[in-house]
């Protein structure tokens, strides 16, 4: 008779395993996200192109990920989680450990492509894992704000290897040693199947074979996956260029300089930890929450843009990163709203893939414009880019009030 007392606590303990291995999948993209920009001055230097040609690595790494993206739904259904994101896992892991050995360019931009994969396998495959757990909304939080730990990590890890006379490719071989314990764990503690999965009625209301095709007609799917593409570039644009932003054109030493970008990717996680928190507890709701973070981001670019100096440089930065923090997770939770429950895994990879396509256009445009203008253009076009995201919000907020 003590079966069923046994058999509920073994599930639990095991729920709590792949819990802690999520997290950290994501401390590991994070680490790769963190570190990219304080490894692209040195990249310039050993390959000796411009700007907008080293910007192509973004478009590799998002052509990756979108493919992920589109395939998520599929490898979810076919290899489980637990295949899906071993399968994440070991191409990270092959990528990485491809890049270590400074290849030539065009070697270096394939392999970023397979990185961007393997990397969006885990982003795509933990989401839409987490998203069918209870209390879905502060598991994703918590998912993205470990996410942020791998970034706060990356920038001081590469700056200080960088400073110690170590190759940026050493870099990459510390992300590919790192990956290895979880490619083990993925396979062997994640469940072949979701525990939770949607009712065989929702299914039959749409044949499988259509369900990637109905998440791209979805209007709430497409204005969502517009709002975080932008988002992710504003992100993505700030964690990669603030580095260059503060050497060359603010003049900071390089390791400050680093601690500068960690202190962006603290506020980012703080962010995630703290302020959806607090305004749970005010009764603030997803909605005036992005309209609130909107509002810090718009107010932070316009004051380190405008007003120089080593103390405001940082406060600006870590107040940037703390109201970035909390929109992609936000975005991913009130899915459901959004969207009818069998949508939910397949549309939660087309939001991760469609997105990251920010993370290639807003950089390498922010670095082109940067050959013409300066870096000093960083910040204001960033601030122009909030304000297409406060316009976009606007729309989707309509929807989640009808």
């Amino acid at each position: 008779m003590s079966a069923p007392a046994v058999a509920p606590a073994r599930l639990d303990r095991q729920r709590h395993a792949e819990i802690a291995l999520g997290f950290a999948g994501f401390i590991l993209i994070g680490l790769g996200g963190g570190a990219g920009g304080v490894l692209l001055p040195a990249q310039l230097a050993e390959y000796r192109v411009s700007r907008s040609v080293i910007g192509l690595l973004f478009f590799a790494f998002s052509t990756g990920y979108v493919l992920a993206g589109a395939a998520n739904g599929w490898l979810l259904r076919r290899a489980g989680p637990r295949g899906d994101l071993a399968l994440g896992a070991a191409l990270f892991c092959a990528a990485t450990l491809g890049c270590a050995i400074r290849p030539a360019y065009g070697v270096l931009l394939a392999l970023t492509v397979v990185f961007g994969f393997g990397t969006g396998v885990i982003d795509a495959g933990l989401n839409a894992y987490l998203a069918v757990l209870p209390r879905s909304a502060m598991l994703l939080n918590l998912l993205h704000a470990f996410y942020g730990v791998g970034a706060l990590i990356g920038p001081v890890l590469a700056a200080g290897m960088l400073t110690r006379g170590l190759s940026w490719g050493a870099v990459y071989l510390v992300f590919a040693v790192a990956g290895l314990p979880l490619v083990a764990g993925f396979a062997l503690r994640y469940p072949s199947a979701f525990h939770v999965d949607p009712p065989a009625s929702s299914h039959a209301a749409e044949p499988r074979s259509s369900v990637l095709g109905a998440a791209l007609r979805h209007p709430a799917v497409l204005l969502s996956a517009l709002f975080l593409a932008v988002y992710v570039g504003v992100e993505v644009s700030l964690g990669n260029w603030a580095y260059s932003f503060l050497v060359l054109d603010r003049g900071q030493g390089y390791l400050l300089a680093g601690w500068v970008v960690s202190g962006f990717w603290l506020g980012l996680t703080l962010g995630r930890f703290v302020l959806n928190a607090i305004a749970e507890r005010l009764g603030i709701g997803p909605v005036g929450l992005t309209y609130g973070c909107l509002a810090g981001i718009l107010g932070a670019s316009v004051l380190v843009w405008l007003v120089p100096g080593t103390v405001v440089a940082v406060g600006g930065f870590v107040l940037l990163g703390a109201f970035l923090g909390p929109i992609f997770p936000l975005t991913i939770a009130v899915l459901p709203r959004l969207t009818p429950g069998w949508l939910a895994p397949t549309a939660i990879g087309v939001l991760v893939g469609v997105s990251v396509i920010g993370a290639a256009v807003f950089p390498w445009l922010a670095g082109t414009i940067a050959e013409h203008a300066g870096l000093v253009s960083l910040l204001p076009f960033c601030a122009v880019l909030t304000a297409l995201l406060v316009v976009n919000w606007w729309r989707i907020a309509r929807r989640l009030r009808t």
